[in-house]
């Protein structure tokens, strides 16, 4: 006979140790202290895969100066819901963040966020007009009050020198600029967020354990098949709720439930690339988050970006991300993952999906083939006098979009994040990227009110969550006042200038 297999029974099982997680457990717990929650990660640290500082953006997503938020109309109008959407919820997650710094949570805020302008910058006379109607049309709402726009050479030399140093002074280029834009370590943050609550007798962080499966049991609750990847034992857990915040991997894992809702949904991995610059001089003379126009075919977190960032406490210039294709679905993963996530259920949109995003497969077959120089040239585009030799290509981390089923054409590609979970609300995964981290905290909210509806409803759920995020339930684009003296307040918890 075999070994009987260990089986140990929570309340709540969260799948990934990154900032998903990490910020689901912190909520449940400060919603629920009593709640019994195990934190199951497959490599040794935490946050090491898209929440790591090297593989993301690293920008707090606010709409600020992202301009896929804000497409451009036939008409030549700018759209801007996303834009307002994407703003509120982020200055939510800035409000859960300060309310755990006075608490103590957080002791060093300027460890995972700092304040960096964010700027969008564009060149040529379309290009040019399409940024000036944006900046007209945001700045008429509250949560964009603040920004600045210009086409003078001389306060762009000011905002903008490594831009400018070198330039044709013909050629036709704009940007915005807000100054209350930020950078943010979301590694740091995470492994705050799981250190708090791996203290807790009640919550338990286990390091090196991989999911092999998920099955649902009689009584509803689900029983999830762990192997220490450091012993090789197997165990089991049975949980009554499970969260997948397992990255490019909660496809796969989804996949297991055998969940209904999870038919139909497929991926489609992308990889990337930053350059990174070695020279000390030239990362001093940059200081903002400065986002371009995507490519033609691009997926979001493909737009290019000269990009400040603070990692290890020390300042560093990014250019990129420069996409790539590998059939791995996380950095650390395996080449079968897009071949393993194939079942009957999703091929046809996975298919459809493929043959209606054509411009995007040659724009990442382009991507593959580039050489050094040729990521060179894309980097002149937004300084000029760049050299080869101040600049190191640095691997970034692998993303997953979304394919899922389409009435008219069977599978449309979904840019964005979104929450599968089943009908009972006992098991929820979350797929996809770009915005995710910064607006971690509002999607978690969501998702407790879709597994938890009876929970969400009562008053003392209601009035803890009012203490954590004061502006839950309004609006701050609506609300001026409120508005401003929010971020006056989560800013100077946050420690941000």
């Amino acid at each position: 006979m075999g070994k009987k297999k260990q089986k140990t029974e929570v309340d709540v099982v969260l799948i990934g140790g990154g900032i998903m997680s990490a910020t689901l457990g912190t909520l449940i717990n400060e919603l629920n202290p009593a709640v019994n929650i195990e934190i199951l990660e497959r490599l040794d640290v935490v946050a090491a895969e898209s929440s790591d500082a090297w593989n993301n953006a690293g920008t707090g997503h606010s709409a600020l100066c992202e301009l896929n938020y804000t497409p451009e109309q036939p008409d030549g109008s700018v759209k801007i819901d996303k834009a307002i959407t994407i703003a509120e919820q982020f200055e939510v997650s800035k409000q859960f963040w300060s309310y755990l710094v006075e608490k103590g949570v957080i002791a060093n805020p300027e460890q995972f966020i700092r304040q960096v302008p964010h700027m969008s910058a564009v060149f040529g006379e379309k290009d040019v007009n399409f940024l000036k109607t944006r900046y007209q049309t945001l700045t008429k709402e509250n949560l964009f009050k603040g920004m600045e726009y210009t086409e003078e050479k001389s306060l762009l030399e000011e905002w903008i020198p490594l831009m400018m140093e070198g330039r044709d002074p013909n050629e036709p280029i704009a940007a915005t600029k807000m100054e209350i834009g930020t950078d943010v370590n979301f590694g740091v943050l995470t492994e705050d967020l799981i250190n708090h609550l791996d203290k807790k007798d009640n919550i338990k962080l286990s390091l090196n354990q991989e999911v092999k499966d998920i099955e649902r049991e009689d009584d509803g609750r689900w029983e999830i098949e762990v192997k220490d990847l450091k012993t090789g034992e197997k165990r089991e857990i049975i949980a009554k709720f499970v969260f997948i915040g397992a990255g490019g991997h909660s496809l796969l894992l989804l996949e297991k439930s055998g969940i209904p809702e999870a038919k139909g949904y497929g991926g489609f991995p992308v990889g990337g690339q930053w350059l990174r610059c070695t020279n000390e001089e030239i990362i001093s003379q940059h200081n903002s988050k400065v986002y371009g126009k995507a490519s033609v075919g691009a997926p979001p977190m493909s737009v290019p970006h000269l990009d400040t960032r603070y990692i290890d406490g020390k300042q560093a210039l990014l250019f990129g991300p420069y996409a790539g294709f590998s059939t791995k679905f996380l950095k650390k993963g395996s080449y079968f993952d897009l071949p393993a996530s194939i079942k009957l259920s999703n091929i046809k949109p996975m298919l459809s999906a493929g043959l209606d995003n054509l411009p995007l497969t040659k724009y990442l077959i382009t991507e593959v083939m580039k050489k050094p120089k040729d990521k060179l040239d894309s980097l002149k585009q937004f300084m000029p006098t760049a050299k080869l030799e101040d600049w190191a290509i640095e691997k970034a981390g692998q993303r997953v979009q979304v394919i899922k089923k389409d009435p008219k054409h069977g599978g449309i590609l979904e840019f964005g994040t979104e929450v599968v979970s089943s009908a009972d609300g006992s098991i929820a995964a979350l797929l996809g990227a770009s915005p995710g981290a910064s607006t971690s905290v509002a999607i978690m909210i969501q998702l407790l009110k879709k597994c938890f509806p009876e929970r969400a409803k009562s008053d003392e759920y209601r009035k803890k969550l009012r203490e954590m995020i004061p502006s839950w339930g309004k609006s701050l684009n609506d609300d001026p006042q409120l508005c401003a003296y929010t971020r006056e307040k989560t800013h100077t918890v946050l420690k941000l200038k």
